[in-house]
């Protein structure tokens, strides 16, 4: 496969006045890593699993987009490190103000994220997926282990970035207590919004062969597997128990309360205000959107959007001189654990440069919104 030569995309079939997001654009394809539960090593099965345009080719449809955002759908748009530091030094002077996903790892990378944020990096969807190390060495999850989430949360706020965290509930090392675990890790980091996703075995991934074999698979119906519905035996819960707590991870997390709790983490009131004004207009105000959208008018909201990313980008001042943020947010590190010593009801922290004992969170189970599909 290759993305030489690709004909430019016809972007006047497109009638922008009806989408928040009419400049999405993809410079790549796949992901280098190889995580279990991840559809993307089913669908380029027996082929490159990751591969990208050229860079001038990048630029040039880049440059043909009018307006100011742009919303990168790709994958993993850091997952050349090459490709994407010299994309970044292209489009910088564009006056582009862009969102799109990445790593961990390539958060952490020195440089790259400067690069990106120089040449209009605004929020950024970062593939936390869980708080629980076990998970990540079961599920392939490498780029993960041995990462400081809390200094990827540092790095992106202390760049004027905005986090779009992404969660998945329900790996082999969850038990009931991982949705408050995890809510209240992302509220007391100051993450702007969260997706939250239920795991999702999809035919064709080691996941899927792996349940499939346990026979942990609960049925085929595809229009099940959605990311918002169990359709396994979890190892630590019951079915209903994972559902119940992935709906209200999502009722905790956007509160009203929870929303002005991660506002109070940033060190300005123009910070907080932002934070305020982005969360609760990605979930609470969802019915209006909904009258937006059918009245084919969401275009309308676009320079809006604009405003508040604009607003992003500057490194804001510090209550915390040493770590850049308010010192009440603890930072998760998941490290790579032995087995004997991995709980579900633990998670280590790092309080200030020390490393602190292992802190047992409270357990509870219970039932609030649909997660999209890009885990």
């Amino acid at each position: 496969r290759t993305l030489a030569g690709l004909p430019p995309i016809r972007r006047d079939l497109i009638a922008r006045e009806r989408y928040l997001v009419p400049n999405s654009i993809v410079v790549s394809r796949g992901c280098p890593h190889v995580c279990d539960f991840c559809y993307k090593e089913a669908f380029f099965e027996g082929g490159k699993s990751f591969y990208t345009q050229t860079v001038d080719a990048a630029l040039a449809e880049i440059d043909r987009l009018p307006g100011r955002h742009l919303y990168f759908l790709d994958d993993h748009l850091f997952g050349n490190a090459r490709f994407a530091s010299a994309l970044f030094e292209g489009m910088r002077g564009m006056g582009r103000l862009w969102q799109a996903a990445g790593t961990v790892q390539a958060v952490l990378r020195p440089g790259l994220l400067e690069k990106a944020v120089e040449s209009g990096l605004r929020s950024l969807f970062v593939g936390f997926e869980t708080v629980n190390a076990g998970n990540l060495t079961e599920q392939r999850k490498w780029q993960n282990i041995d990462r400081d989430y809390g200094e990827v949360v540092r790095r992106l706020h202390d760049n004027g970035v905005m986090v779009n965290g992404s969660f998945v509930f329900g790996m082999d090392d969850d038990d009931p207590g991982v949705f408050d675990r995890t809510v209240e890790w992302a509220i007391g980091q100051g993450i702007e919004t969260a997706t939250f996703h239920i795991l999702t075995p999809y035919p064709g991934t080691r996941l899927y062969d792996r349940m499939a074999k346990a026979d942990r698979l609960l049925h085929s119906d595809w229009d099940r597997y959605d990311t918002r519905t169990v359709v396994f035996k979890p190892a630590k819960m019951t079915a209903r128990q994972l559902e119940d707590g992935y709906w209200r991870a999502y009722r905790d997390f956007y509160r009203w309360g929870s929303i002005l709790r991660g506002a109070s983490t940033k060190p300005t009131l123009r910070g907080k205000a932002r934070h305020a004004a982005y969360a609760g207009g990605w979930k609470k105000f969802e019915p209006a959107w909904d009258l937006v959208i059918r009245a084919k008018r969401a275009g309308r909201a676009l320079p809006l959007l604009e405003a508040i990313l604009s607003g992003f980008g500057t490194r804001p001042a510090s209550t915390n001189p040493k770590s850049g943020r308010a010192a009440s947010a603890r930072p998760v590190s998941v490290s790579r654990r032995p087995a004997s010593a991995r709980s579900t009801a633990t998670v280590p922290v790092r309080i200030g440069r020390t490393r602190a004992a292992e802190r047992t969170e409270p357990t509870s189970t219970g039932p609030d919104k649909a997660g999209s599909t890009d885990a």
